[in-house]
């Protein structure tokens, strides 16, 4: 077995999927329209889905926003540099939520960005020890 991909619910395609390949730096991997199901999926990742795990966007057309609840929790990145890469992301036009520092209650160096949709983002160090 292996984990394919992450789905998202998202209210605006065209801007999810800029955020995701020009401020994470993903690549656009497919992208489909079901006119008779009214929904447009689009699967991001920084790999071949046939050797990495991606994200499936996915677009219920007429919707422009979802309630996230409280069970959601985020999705990791890891980055050779977390300060860095906020920089970075920043300069793109992304939001850091949780600016770069150690954990609370640990050592590993963290940060978190928000998407579009406000779904969160951890971006992890590889040197980790928690």
């Amino acid at each position: 077995m292996r984990l394919l991909h992450t789905m998202l619910r998202v209210g605006d395609m065209e801007r999810s999927v800029a955020f995701y390949t020009e401020v994470l730096g993903m690549t656009l991997l497919r992208r489909k329209d079901y006119p008779e199901g009214k929904f447009t999926l689009a699967f991001v990742g920084y790999g071949d889905e046939a050797h990495n795990s991606v994200i499936e966007l996915t677009h219920n057309w007429g919707v422009e926003s979802y309630e996230l609840g409280t069970g959601y929790g985020h999705i990791a990145l890891e980055v050779e540099d977390v300060y860095k890469a906020c920089e970075d992301i920043r300069s793109r036009g992304g939001k850091i939520t949780r600016e770069p520092g150690p954990m609370m209650h640990g050592t590993s160096i963290l940060a978190f960005v928000e998407d579009p949709d406000g779904y969160k983002i951890e971006l992890l160090s590889p040197k980790r020890a928690d």
